[in-house]
């Protein structure tokens, strides 16, 4: 089977393991508002990723790489306040959290990667 070019990125594969620990920590969660709210932005980050290099344009992949850094600091956000009410265990949600600012760090390299080509 043909692997595609957004498998063999670094981002990608952190960012659909960050995806999967999200839904890990939030299994039992039973608000589940809450929780469809931060698993579709966890999916979101490797999810955009893969769409935009699938794209044909250095501009759209850019484009796209810049909505999976969006959702990115969107589910720093939903931690953060996870965090406050309660709803996870302040410790791990930290490490995500860790991890997903270093994922919106390898985006924002790859988005200048990705401009320079233009």
């Amino acid at each position: 089977m043909k692997t595609l070019n957004f498998e063999n990125l670094d981002v990608w594969k952190r960012a659909s393991r960050l995806s999967c620990n999200i839904y890990h920590l939030f299994k039992s969660c039973n608000d589940f508002g809450f929780k469809d709210q931060v698993t579709r932005a966890a999916i979101s980050i490797p999810s955009n990723i893969a769409e935009g290099e699938e794209r044909q344009t250095a501009k759209e992949s850019a484009r796209f790489m810049y909505y999976s850094k969006g959702s990115a600091g969107e589910l720093v956000t939903q931690l953060y306040i996870a965090i406050e009410v309660g709803l996870v265990d302040k410790e791990k949600a930290l490490v995500l959290i860790d991890e997903a600012k270093q994922i919106s760090s390898m985006l924002a390299a790859l988005i200048l990667i990705r401009k320079d080509s233009l």
